[in-house]
């Protein structure tokens, strides 16, 4: 099937889903929705084991299918060394995942009439007009040096959306001189603003021509500034009144209040160094609202927030998209000559591993050519900390685990939970 005919069958498929049930907590029998009990088992077994080796303090999963909560497990600690166990609704870290979020808050402005994905982001950030690609030459000497070339094209809204723009993070693969560059400059220091943010970033170069490479970077914290300034209000308020007031979410945001700090999962001490892998303390409201990367959420909401995307923007009588908006974020969005960073070959985002991206999430492309199981049409994001999610609208089956490990085992938790999940459909 091409990529029109997959999204043709998105849509369609989204329209007919009913929704998720309110009781995050409701749990139908698997058997109802084409799961085998016996098998769904093997899920929980290797989770309970995983927790009694100490490999990991603990972990949710939740999987719906239809519109039917068919698995709702809390596995080990939320919090280890203090002996506290985890609940369905404790609260992490969700770093990346949280780039969905924002891709939503934009598409609904988009609808709005009020951005458009062919403008220039300096349309709307004026910073950001004017910017250079750093290319590395080697000097006489045989070092490389920094060269600066005027950019061939804008970044657009486009751009920023698919990981198009250019914009890359510091701290993923290679130290190249660009990145040197992004790091030495402290670009998502808590303690700034996003205004700060994209006055520092606008003196930095790109580390490709824009339109050319998809590179993991800033792109959506980039958006989230956007958002601000097209809305007139700060990030979190935007997200906080127009996506998780309508589908009731109970803690997604940028910071958990002193009530539910205690609600926190924190990661267990490493053996090795006697210290937790360092993460961000979500207890206070920070002053840099990173739509890239600085949300915390829990199992329930990221699946509410999921179901609402398979539905085709709406959950319960509440729309934040159109299915045709919902149809465009989870299409195709990179061109054939659109080339692969070295991250993005690493994080699979290549047509030679069945993956693309669209606005917001990677997009699986063909049935084979990965090692993880998933329909034409499945979209998905991972956050660094462990946290994942995924959609298939073919399947009509939501996943979410949520974690909160070191960078090396997050990985391995994305594609085990994937893999233990699709053996269970024996419909």
């Amino acid at each position: 099937m091409n990529l029109r005919g997959i999204s043709i069958l998105a849509v369609a498929a989204c329209i007919a889903f009913p929704a998720l049930a309110q009781d995050a907590n409701k749990v139908t029998p698997p058997e109802d929705s084409g799961f085998s009990s016996e098998r769904l088992q093997r899920l929980s077994d290797v989770m309970q084991t995983d927790v009694d080796k100490g490999t990991i303090p603990g972990a949710v999963v939740m999987i719906s299918r239809n519109g039917k909560l068919v698995y709702s497990k809390a596995f080990g600690f939320q919090d280890r060394e203090k002996q506290i166990p985890m609940k369905t609704d404790s609260i992490f870290r969700i770093a990346s995942m949280s780039k969905p979020v924002t891709s939503v808050a934009v598409m609904m402005l988009v609808e709005e009439g009020r951005i458009m994905l062919s403008d220039p982001v300096s349309a709307y950030l004026p910073e950001l007009k004017n910017l250079q690609v750093g290319v590395e030459k080697l000097d006489g000497s045989g070092k490389p040096e920094l060269i600066l070339e005027p950019a061939r094209a804008e970044v657009t809204i486009h751009d920023l959306l698919r990981h198009t723009s250019g914009f890359t993070y510091g701290f993923f693969g290679k130290p190249t001189l660009v990145k040197q560059a992004y790091l030495a400059a402290n670009l998502l220091d808590p303690t700034t603003t996003l205004a700060d943010f994209v006055t520092k970033l606008s003196k930095l170069p790109l580390a490709y021509q824009p339109g050319t490479t998809w590179d993991y970077g800033v792109s959506a914290d980039v958006l989230g500034r956007v958002v601000e300034v097209v809305s007139g209000v700060p990030l979190d308020q935007f997200i906080a009144d127009r996506i998780v007031k309508p589908l009731g979410l109970s803690a997604t945001g940028f910071h958990v209040s002193q009530v539910d700090a205690v609600r926190v999962a924190q990661p267990q001490i490493d053996q090795a160094t006697g210290k937790r892998p360092p993460m961000p303390d979500p207890s206070n409201r920070p002053n840099l609202m990173s739509g890239g990367g600085g949300m915390v959420s829990t199992a329930p909401d990221y699946m509410r927030l999921a179901q609402m995307l398979l539905n085709g923007g709406e959950l319960q009588q509440a729309r934040l998209l159109s299915s045709r908006t919902v149809a465009l974020m989870t299409a195709d969005q990179l061109p054939p000559d659109v080339v692969s960073s070295p991250v993005g070959l690493m994080l699979g985002i290549t047509p030679r591993n069945g993956t693309s991206f669209g606005l917001g999430f990677g997009i699986r492309t063909q049935t084979g050519r990965n090692p993880l199981p998933g329909s034409p049409g499945l979209f998905a994001w991972p956050g660094i900390y462990g946290t994942s999610f995924w959609v298939d609208p073919k399947e009509k089956l939501v996943g979410v685990a949520m974690l909160q490990v070191p960078v090396s085992l997050e990985p391995r938790y994305r594609l085990l939970v994937r893999n233990l999940v699709y053996q269970a459909l024996a419909d």
